[in-house]
């Protein structure tokens, strides 16, 4: 009986899992730069950290200073929540764009599974020891590799789509 119970559990979860992720597919491909655009949160910036955010790499901040301008864990969660869209955007300019630059593609990609690990990371260790210096340093390390994603996504938007820079511009 209760092996019975097991399988219908694992089952349910499957085709729940498969259905979550078939509209999840589905979503992607009907999506649109402005969709994109939309989902990027603008609650906290990085403008806070960089005086040439979105144009050029590198941080004007200590890791102490870094934690208190990105308000702690909101600032990490809405890079970790930002990169994902980032990533879709350059998913989005490789699919319906030709001569693509496949070198700051991959370093868009790279960039963005980096910054969800440090923040995952920085998060983790934030629940357990609230902001030690590993906290700090996590944190300092994903908003440096933030800011030149951004930079990236700003280029790749320039050369390819730059009637979209200003909005991206905005919603950052």
């Amino acid at each position: 009986m209760i092996l019975i119970l097991l399988q219908i559990v694992v089952i349910a979860a499957i085709v729940l899992f498969l259905g979550h992720w078939r509209n999840a597919v589905r979503r992607r491909n009907t999506q649109t730069w402005d969709s994109l655009l939309a989902r990027l949160r603008p609650d906290w910036s990085a403008r806070e950290l960089s005086d040439h955010f979105l144009w050029k790499e590198g941080l004007n901040a200590t890791p102490d200073d870094a934690w208190r301008r990105m308000e702690g864990p909101k600032g990490l969660w809405v890079m970790y929540q930002n990169a994902r869209v980032m990533l879709e955007m350059a998913d989005f300019a490789d699919k319906n764009s030709t001569g693509m630059d496949r070198v700051l593609l991959e370093t868009l990609r790279s960039d963005a599974m980096q910054i969800r690990v440090c923040v995952l990371m920085a998060l983790a260790q934030y629940g357990f020891t609230q902001a030690s210096e590993g906290v700090r340093v996590n944190a300092f390390r994903a908003a440096s590799m933030y800011t030149g994603m951004a930079a990236r996504m700003t280029q790749l938007l320039q050369n390819h789509a730059a009637v979209m820079v200003p909005d991206f511009v905005a919603a950052m």
